[in-house]
């Protein structure tokens, strides 16, 4: 992990623990029936996205839950080989390992993501599952990923999808599966299947086990045999802090974070809609969007973007225009050369800043 994730963790409160070197190998305390399966095999901390990090104890039941879910979705095959770039401080990363293990399969596992590193093994390794967040798949299709021969689904998760990248991969036939979950389930509670991804099918499935429910103020509340007890509210719900609803077909849609909303002229704004929009130009390679007080609106919609190609902000503003609702277009647009993001790719919001004019 990085020398600031590191001393956000020890910020945390908790004693911890971090090893440079992995211990040798010993005896598996579950096997030797030693560990119960509620035992805590895992202290992870959520990614701090929009706050401090935060520990979460996941429990060896937890985690088979969630590999058993995984499984049930994009099935299970003796030579499956799962390749992950991710961080594997974060649960993305380390759920990949830990399947690996109770499945009996092999973990393919890159130091850091390289794009033109993770195209090499789609197109000639043989890989035939991966973990990736939108951020790194805007990469590869950047690096000029165009062929993944024994690919049979791509879990895409960490933050929300652009729909242009779902409509790249679609045209392609790259089984991209867009995917719900957080450190508090283990990974994954909502995933659609391989199929219903190359059908063009929006939003995500329940996995098996899992239960979902809106708070009156539309929060997402969940629950299931792979989310943390110790995360779970009186009422044995996990409030997830994302807004969030099952449509009519069955599928989680999720609309954005509680805490990111944006308040602009009486209406609610989610800043990931008017990113997705920014993101689908072509000259625009990663975007971010914040609220700042304004005397007239309340909130000031800004956006933050780093460019590929030279572009005005008439041009921008008139892209967004045709994608979403007119209050939500940004008011201002403000070229940056980077933005905040985590090991995981995953934009950290609480560190979004305006640049200095």
């Amino acid at each position: 992990m990085t020398g600031s994730e590191r001393a956000q963790r020890e910020r945390a409160g908790r004693t911890v623990c971090v090893l440079d070197e992995l211990p040798r190998p010993g005896p598996d305390p579950l096997r030797a029936g030693t560990v119960p399966r509620d035992g805590v095999q895992t202290v992870i901390f959520t990614s701090g996205t929009t706050g401090a990090p935060k520990p979460v104890e996941l429990t060896y039941a937890n985690h088979t839950a969630s590999a058993l879910a995984a499984a049930w979705n994009v099935g299970l095959d003796p030579d499956d080989r799962w390749l992950s770039a991710l961080p594997l401080f974060h649960v993305g990363g380390l759920a990949i390992i830990l399947r690996a293990g109770i499945y009996g399969t092999t973990a393919v596992i890159h130091e850091q993501f390289d794009p033109d590193r993770v195209v090499q093994a789609l197109e000639r390794e043989a890989i035939t599952l991966c973990s990736l967040v939108p951020t790194m798949l805007r990469r590869l299709r950047d690096a000029g990923l165009n062929s993944a021969p024994d690919l049979r689904a791509c879990l895409l998760g960490g933050a929300p999808v652009p729909v242009d990248l779902l409509d790249w991969a679609r045209a392609g036939s790259l089984p991209i599966v867009p995917t719900y979950g957080m450190t508090e389930t283990a990974s994954q509670v909502a995933t659609l299947s391989p199929a219903e991804a190359l059908a063009g099918i929006r939003g995500a499935r329940p996995l098996n086990g899992v239960e979902f429910d809106s708070s009156p103020s539309g929060e997402l509340l969940v629950r299931g045999p792979m989310v943390a007890a110790g995360e779970l509210s009186d009422d044995g719900w996990l409030r997830t802090g994302d807004l969030g609803r099952i449509d009519d077909a069955g599928l989680l849609q999720i609309e954005g974070r509680v805490k990111d909303l944006i308040v602009t002229g009486g209406e609610n704004v989610g800043p990931a809609e008017v990113e997705q929009a920014l993101l689908s130009h072509p000259a625009v390679s990663d975007a971010a969007v914040l609220g700042v007080p304004d005397p007239e609106w309340g909130e000031a919609i800004v956006a933050l973007v780093i460019l590929r190609d030279a572009v005005e902000d008439v041009e921008l503003l008139d892209h967004c225009r045709e994608r979403i609702s007119s209050y939500k277009i940004p008011k201002r647009i403000e070229r940056v050369q980077e933005l905040p993001r985590n090991a995981a790719g995953k934009l950290l919001r609480a560190e979004l800043q305006i640049p200095d004019r």
